[in-house]
This record gives C-alpha cells, structure tokens and sequence, in this order.
C-alpha cells in the first residue's frame, strides 16, 4: 500500500484490521503487509522504517513465528505493536502471558496513561493479556493500565524504540481519541 511513500512499515498481520492500515496511509506511511511466520530476513529486503505487529485473535503462546521475528528485529527497527501485538512483542522481551478471567470486550474500557494521568475510553476485544509483575522482570515499562481491573494496556521499552499499547487505536471509541499512536510510531521511525 503506496509504495511511493518516503517512509514505510513492515506489517506483520496476525488479523490485521483494515483501519490500522489506513490509519498509517493517513500519514503518508506505505505499508507492507507479511504473513505471521515471515522469516526476519525477509522483512528486512524491503528496508523498512519500522515494525508493526497487528492484533489478532487467539493465544500468544501458539504464535513463536512472531516472537522470534520480534526478538531478531528489536534492535534494528522501531517496533510498534497493537492487541495480540503488545502480547507478542512482550513475550518476545521475557514477559509472560495469561488467559484472563473476564477478558476485555466493548468500546468503554477506561485506560490510564501513568506519565500524564490521562484517562482514554478505549475499544477492546481480548481474552488473553501480559502478566504485570513479569513486565517489571524485563527491559520494559509500563506506561497504561485498564482502570476496571489494573491489567498492562501499553508499555515501552527502556532504551529501545519499542511502543505497545492493548486496546484498538484504530477504533478510537472515546471522546479523547488514541490514534495519536500512530503519529507516535511515526516519529519513532522518523527519530530512529
């Protein structure tokens, strides 16, 4: 998708959604979409300024393609993950998943931006999410929580340009929409 663009993404599709994509064509981002089990070496012919991992449906554990795809790209490319995405790219830095008790369903999750207090309603389809104290036993921070049960809604990484968040931006359900991600994402790639 416009292969003409200065910039663009590698997309790893684990069920991509078709506004995720346009969503980085808004930006004047060209994207290249790859099948979950791409070898890395692949992704990297096609040069690209960042690494998207999309969301998708079922459980992280069952999809060690993208784990390791993320593992061999994390310190070559900007790395920005949405859902199933978040679950994998924090699996691949040492975090642990779990199948949740209630999982996420709607368009009314509150999530809470821990550096700005901020309180965004978001869109959320997910029965599976990141163990919190794993994340504190990785490179990653926690930067977003659910505010209905306290479980992991974005982190980063501490010096890689790693971004992730659990719910749907694409969506943007809430009066303070979170699409701002993707600008986020775009300036990662731009600064990297």
């Amino acid at each position: 998708f416009n292969e003409d663009a200065n910039k663009k993404v590698a997309l790893i599709d684990c069920g991509v959604k078709k506004n995720i994509i346009n969503n980085f064509l808004e930006r004047g981002i060209g994207v290249v979409l790859f099948p979950y089990d791409t070898d890395y070496k692949i992704i990297l012919d096609y040069s690209p300024d960042g690494l998207m991992i999309t969301s998708g449906p079922g459980n992280p554990d069952r999809v060690h393609e993208t784990i390791s795809t993320v593992q061999k790209l994390s310190e070559r490319l900007p790395i920005f993950g949405i859902c199933m995405g978040q679950q994998l790219v924090a699996k691949s830095f040492g975090a642990r998943s779990y199948k949740m008790k209630f999982g996420h369903r709607g368009a009314n999750q509150p999530v809470k931006d821990l550096k700005t207090g901020k309180v965004y309603i978001t869109s959320q389809n997910h029965g599976f999410t990141i163990d919190k104290e794993s994340i504190n036993e990785t490179d990653l921070v926690l930067t977003q929580v659910n505010l209905n049960d306290g479980t992991p809604e974005g982190f980063s990484h501490k010096e890689l340009p790693v971004h992730c968040i659990q719910y749907h931006p694409e969506a943007g359900p809430g009066p303070n929409d979170t699409r701002y991600v993707f600008d986020k994402f775009s300036q990662m790639m731009d600064e990297y």
